[in-house]
C-alpha cells in the first residue's frame, strides 16, 4: 500500500515542472490522478505513460465552467476527488511597478489567483461528500517576501492572496475535515525557472544557503505529505521550501 492509495487528486498545471514532478509522484504512491493543464500535448502524453490510475483533461484554470466537468469527469473515473493540488501558475513579466500594464498585471492574477479560487470552490462540495480532503495550493517564497531582484508586483500579489486564501479556506471547511495548505518553493529548476533566468537560476544558487536550485522531485515530497493522512492535524499553514533562502 503506498502512502496515498486511496487518494483521488486533481493536480493543475501538470504537464511540466513541478507539475509534473507531483503527478509521477503521486501515482507512484498509489493515488488516482486527474492531470490538467492547457498544455494538451504534453499533459496526454504524461497521463498515458503513468497508466492507468492517471487521466489528462485540457483545462484553463480561469474557466470555471471547465472546473465544474473536471471535477464531473474525475469523480465519474475515480470517484470523489479528496485531494487537490493548485500547482498550475506562471511568473509574469518582470517590470517595475509603474511599468507593468493593467493587461499584464490581470493575466498574472488570472492564473494564479482566481484559478486557484476556482479550484477550490469547484472541489470542496466533492471532498465533504468524500468525508474530508486536502488541498495543496503552490505559492512561492514571493508569497512571503518582496522580489527585489526580479521585481513583479503582480506575481507576489497574487502568491500573497493564495497565502491568505489557503487561510481563510482552512478555517471555514476545517469542521468538515477539509484541511487546506499553502507551499512556498524558492528556486526549483522548473522549464519555467529556465525560460525567466537561465539553467543555474540566474546566480540565485549563490543566494541559497544550500547552494542549490532544487529538483522538482524535492517539493514533491512535501505535497504528498500535505496530501497525506501523515499530515492530518496540520492546516491553514504556510510551508517554505527553499533551501533556507528566507533565513537570509
Amino acid at each position: 500500500m503506498g502512502r496515498l492509495s486511496g487518494k483521488v487528486a486533481i493536480i493543475t498545471g501538470a504537464a511540466q515542472g513541478m507539475g509534473e514532478a507531483h503527478a509521477k509522484a503521486f501515482v507512484e504512491a498509489g493515488a488516482k490522478v486527474i492531470l490538467t493543464d492547457v498544455n494538451e500535448k504534453d499533459g496526454q502524453a504524461l497521463a498515458d505513460s503513468l497508466g492507468e490510475n492517471a487521466m489528462f483533461i485540457k483545462h484553463d484554470v480561469r474557466d470555471g465552467a471547465v472546473w465544474k466537468a473536471v471535477v464531473e469527469q474525475g469523480e465519474a473515473k475515480f470517484g470523489t476527488i479528496n485531494v487537490l493540488v493548485n500547482n498550475a501558475g506562471i511568473i509574469g513579466t518582470i517590470a517595475h511597478t509603474v511599468d507593468f500594464t493593467q493587461a499584464e498585471y490581470q493575466l498574472v492574477c488570472d492564473i494564479n489567483q482566481l484559478g486557484t479560487y476556482l479550484g477550490m470552490q469547484a472541489v470542496i462540495p466533492s471532498m465533504i461528500k468524500a468525508g474530508g480532503g486536502s488541498i495543496v495550493n503552490i505559492s512561492s517564497i514571493a508569497g512571503m517576501i518582496a522580489c527585489m531582484g526580479s521585481p513583479n508586483l503582480a506575481y507576489v500579489g497574487s502568491k500573497f492572496a493564495v497565502r491568505g486564501m489557503t487561510k481563510q479556506v482552512a478555517a471555514e471547511y476545517g469542521p468538515n475535515n477539509v484541511r487546506c495548505n499553502s507551499v512556498h518553493p524558492g528556486y526549483i529548476l522548473t522549464p519555467m525557472m529556465v525560460a525567466a533566468t537561465d539553467e543555474n537560476g540566474g546566480g540565485a544558487g549563490d543566494m541559497i544557503p544550500l547552494k542549490r536550485l532544487a529538483a522538482p522531485k524535492e517539493v514533491s515530497q512535501l505535497v504528498m505529505f500535505l496530501a497525506s493522512e501523515e499530515s492530518s492535524f496540520i492546516t491553514g499553514m504556510e510551508h517554505v521550501i527553499d533551501g533556507g533562502m528566507t533565513a537570509c
